[in-house]
């Protein structure tokens, strides 16, 4: 599966270093962004969006294209990335 695959997550959270591990491991090209890590206004701005999308501010939050998960869940993103577990 080709869906883009997005990582809003946190510099100190320990689930959002296991989900880009995960994407690491299986060879799964994502982008990610540690949202506390930018300057106020984007931080803001991209804090906003994930929630937004998720409807929670809890992280990680995974986009694999039009889904979205929040927290580490990585059978699901097996699951919508067609990697056998």
């Amino acid at each position: 599966m080709n869906d883009p695959v997005f990582v809003y997550a946190l510099s100190t959270c320990p689930w959002c270093r296991k989900a880009k591990q995960y994407f690491e491991e299986n060879d799964v090209v994502f982008e990610a962004v540690d949202v506390d890590l930018l300057a106020d206004d984007e931080s803001d701005r991209l804090a906003d969006e994930a929630f937004t999308l998720s409807g929670s501010r809890a992280y990680p939050v995974v986009k694999i294209g039009a889904e979205v998960i929040v927290g580490y869940a990585p059978e699901r993103y097996a699951q919508l990335l067609g990697i056998a577990t």
